[in-house]
């Protein structure tokens, strides 16, 4: 009897030294980011939404990447090649990666995606992203060749955009136009919610490729569209990182010492387009008028508390063939001079449109409302719904009849190339609804510079033809030229390895969470 207990006490004994010497099992790391918009698509080939395909970096990757400075870097290709004639590219894929249902990636996964946003008939929105694209070719199982068309300078660069991310052909296939709902990549986490305009949940996928990561275990991107109410769930705890947080609270936010305030570079431009094929603004002394009425600097101030400064050229400074300008300069007497040469001495009476309804747009708006009627515009103002801008201006079927006047809107050049820069704002064939060039601008040689830079692979040449372009545009001032943005975000200082990128994108390779 004796034994027996004695062997009772020593099982005993051992599983509570086994419960005490074995490691604390570690809390789960879960990290939430506070976003201002509703993601409207989780198919990265069918939105353009910086947020939407920012987040599906989540699930998808690409050939390419960008790094937090827009610099292009490989990810899922390992190498290029390209003919001398610019017209063929050979990529060599990475080997070992898999996708979240099991599915290898390979070339014929590549295919699968950009034949799939080549055909028309799937009527995706990034089609002109890649609408140069001939054909898509395997080689071998991790080789693949594209030919294009014509040369397309920007190739590499459209291929890093997030638009251009791998989904499993097998839950394509699987999925069709549903996919939108049900992700299937090869990145660092897996789907796990999403639940429109609340949020959206990813979780650890353990076959991810590259080992180590992620660091954390879900992530949340949760819509908080109160810009008040943004800043303050980071302050509860409920969020570890907000993005973009109000200027107006950049005091209070920097002053909390459990918060680190976030002020980084942007390529984001505030502009006003003018209808150049309206009166008054098909004069150009009324479009520089409107350049010279407007003080920039306190505009800055006003609106975005310091955290923007006066654009300085067409292209921001940090996409790849920008050219630097100085600012137009605030000059009230000489936009009146040239409202009088221009046959409205009295001034005249005009729209502004707001492409956001949010706080700092209304503060921008309200600005420019000002400033306008001190030398004699006098503008009424309407701050337009998503709704109301897709239908009335980006939906606007023709030109002739296009209610937009002046215009109020920002953009950011997401492949960090010149080319996305102008193209979709400035080139003829950019007008509504084809993309996004509300001024009804067109100057045949800016669109033959803009053609031409993509035909040359040669960045001298290239560089020159963009400056030209970029001239001829700051010259003919079919904007009103405002302004260049700091990306203003905050993080609980738990949280590191979670960037907001010059375009307005996220970086969070190395995203972890301190416990």
């Amino acid at each position: 009897m004796r034994s027996f207990r004695a062997k009772q006490w020593v099982v005993a004994a051992a599983l509570t030294l086994g419960v005490f010497s074995a490691p604390m099992a570690m809390a789960a790391k879960s990290v939430t980011v506070a976003v201002p918009i509703s993601i409207d698509s989780l198919d990265p080939y069918n939105t353009n939404s910086t947020l939407s395909q920012a987040v599906g970096k989540a699930y998808y990757e690409g050939l390419f990447t960008f790094d937090r400075n827009l610099k292009v870097q490989p990810l899922l290709a390992q190498s290029y090649t390209s003919s001398p004639d610019g017209l063929t590219y050979t990529f060599k894929l990475r080997h070992g990666v898999k996708f979240q249902d099991g599915t290898d990636f390979n070339a014929e996964a590549v295919k699968v995606n950009l034949d799939r946003v080549l055909d028309k008939a799937n009527g995706l929105a990034r089609y002109n992203q890649f609408n140069r694209i001939k054909s898509v070719e395997v080689v071998d199982p991790y080789t693949v060749k594209i030919t294009l068309k014509e040369p397309f300078s920007a190739l590499i660069n459209a291929l890093a955009h997030p638009s251009a991310m791998m989904i499993s052909p097998a839950a394509l296939q699987k999925w069709g136009k549903d996919i939108a709902f049900h992700p299937v990549g090869p990145g660092p986490f897996e789907f796990v919610a999403w639940k429109p305009a609340e949020y959206l949940k990813v979780k650890k996928f353990d076959g991810y490729w590259r080992k180590g990561y992620p660091k954390i275990d879900t992530l949340t991107f949760r819509t908080v569209t109160d810009n008040n109410t943004r800043a303050a769930v980071v302050q509860t705890g409920e969020a570890q990182f907000a993005y973009p947080v109000p200027f107006e609270e950049a005091g209070l936010l920097k002053a909390n010492p459990k918060l680190e305030l976030l002020s980084t570079p942007s390529i984001t431009v505030r502009y006003v387009s003018m209808n150049v094929l309206h009166k008054p603004f098909d004069n150009v002394k009324v479009r520089e008028a409107v350049n010279y009425a407007i003080n920039k600097e306190a505009l800055a101030k006003v609106a975005f508390a310091g955290y923007a400064f006066p654009s300085q050229g067409v292209v921001p400074q940090g996409v790849a063939f920008a050219e630097k300008m100085a600012p137009w300069p605030y000059d009230p007497q000489k936009a009146r001079e040239l409202l009088k040469e221009a046959g409205y001495p009295n001034g005249f009476s005009t729209t502004l449109w707001s492409g956001y309804n949010d706080g700092t747009s209304a503060k921008v708006v309200q600005f420019l409302q000002q400033q306008l009627a001190q030398v004699g515009i006098k503008t009424s103002i309407e701050m337009l719904e998503s709704g109301q801008r897709t239908q009335r201006v980006q939906q606007a079927p023709n030109a002739k009849t296009a209610p937009v006047r002046m215009y109020y809107g920002g953009w950011s050049a997401s492949t960090g190339e010149a080319d996305w820069a102008l193209r979709p704002l400035l080139a003829t064939n950019a007008w509504p609804p084809v993309f996004f060039n509300t001024a009804y601008y067109s100057n045949p040689k800016v669109d033959k510079d803009i053609s031409n830079a993509l035909l040359t692979t040669d960045a001298a040449k290239k560089q020159q033809i963009y400056d030209d372009a970029q001239q001829r545009i700051w010259k003919d001032a079919p904007w009103a030229f405002l302004t260049t943005d700091r990306n203003l975000s905050v993080e609980n200082k738990d949280l590191s390895g979670f960037y907001v990128m010059p375009d307005g994108s996220f970086n969070f390779t190395d995203v972890n969470l301190k416990q």
